[in-house]
């Protein structure tokens, strides 16, 4: 796990960024206040909505054409998070999530990957463990501030406005970059 100080350079320096992103194989995210804007919308019937924004849902589709795993991992319940996780075809959602840390860290054993390969987006202190444990971390402009301090990258957007597409934009533009630097250095 890097270090607190090492973080602090990861988000200050762009060469070594990228050179952790270009090795991310998983990207995890919470639901609530990442995805969506944390709140949460009830109808009399007792129905209750979430919002979530389609280009976060094109980012994580262009994820995993690039063959990227994709997860799901929040504390809530909800028939809505499983739909969507439906419509996205994630492999990995989970739900009711007590411990973070521990289901990504089954996750990446059955990928056989290491969490030094895995970026995971969070906005609360839930989050937390998993977010200083992961390769890359990541929150959403308006994560709470124990949250937007821990991490190594603080996106301009909010959650739930494009946060987690700005992100997946970062992994794919280091991860063609390395592969395009690759083939260069064949040449």
């Amino acid at each position: 796990m890097p270090a607190r100080s090492a973080r602090r350079k990861l988000r200050n320096d762009p060469c070594a960024q990228q050179r952790v992103l270009a090795q991310i194989r998983l990207f995890a995210t919470d639901v609530d206040g990442v995805l969506t804007d944390g709140g949460m919308y009830y109808g009399e019937s007792g129905d209750e909505w979430k919002k979530f924004n389609t280009r976060d849902g094109m980012g994580i589709k262009l994820l995993q054409r690039a063959g990227l795993v994709t997860a799901f991992v929040t504390q809530e319940r909800t028939k809505l998070v499983a739909r969507r996780g439906e419509k996205l075809t994630i492999p990995e959602v989970h739900q009711g999530v007590m411990d973070k840390l521990t289901v990504v860290r089954e996750m990446v054993m059955r990928h056989g990957m290491t969490l030094e390969q895995v970026a995971y987006m969070g906005d609360d202190v839930n989050d937390l463990e998993l977010l200083k444990a992961a390769g890359f971390s990541a929150a959403p402009a308006d994560g709470m501030p124990q949250v937007v301090a821990a991490v190594d990258y603080v996106c301009r957007k909010k959650g739930g406005e494009g946060a987690v597409r700005e992100v997946i934009e970062l992994i794919l533009a280091a991860q063609q970059g390395f592969v395009r630097s690759t083939r260069e250095a064949r040449s």
